[in-house]
C-alpha cells in the first residue's frame, strides 16, 4: 500500500515535469541549449519510476520504496512550500 501511494505521488510529479517539458518544446524555451539538462532530468525520472517498479516486482519492496522517496520527499516539500504561500498570502515584493 505504501509503495503504490508513493508511486502515485511520483507519477503526479512526473506528469507535471512532462507538462513543463512539452510546453517548453511548443513555446521554444526548451531548445538545443538546455536539451541536455532536460534529457538528464527525464532519464532520472524514468529510472526512478521504472526501476522502482522492477524492484517491487522482484520482491525488493524496501529498496523500491526508498528509491521512490528520492523523488517524493523533495516533491512533498515543494508542495508544502506552495501550500504555505497560498495560506499565508504573503507579499514578497
Amino acid at each position: 500500500m505504501k509503495f503504490w501511494l508513493l508511486w502515485g505521488f511520483d507519477a503526479l510529479i512526473a506528469l507535471v515535469l512532462l507538462y513543463f517539458f512539452f510546453t517548453g518544446l511548443s513555446d521554444g524555451s526548451v531548445s538545443s541549449f538546455n536539451m541536455g539538462l532536460w534529457l538528464i532530468i527525464l532519464l532520472g525520472l524514468t529510472g526512478i519510476m521504472g526501476g522502482s517498479l522492477c524492484l517491487f516486482s522482484a520482491g525488493r519492496s524496501g529498496i523500491a520504496t526508498t528509491i521512490l522517496l528520492l523523488l517524493a520527499i523533495p516533491g512533498f516539500l515543494y508542495a508544502l512550500f506552495f501550500l504555505i504561500l497560498i495560506i499565508t498570502v504573503s507579499r514578497w515584493n
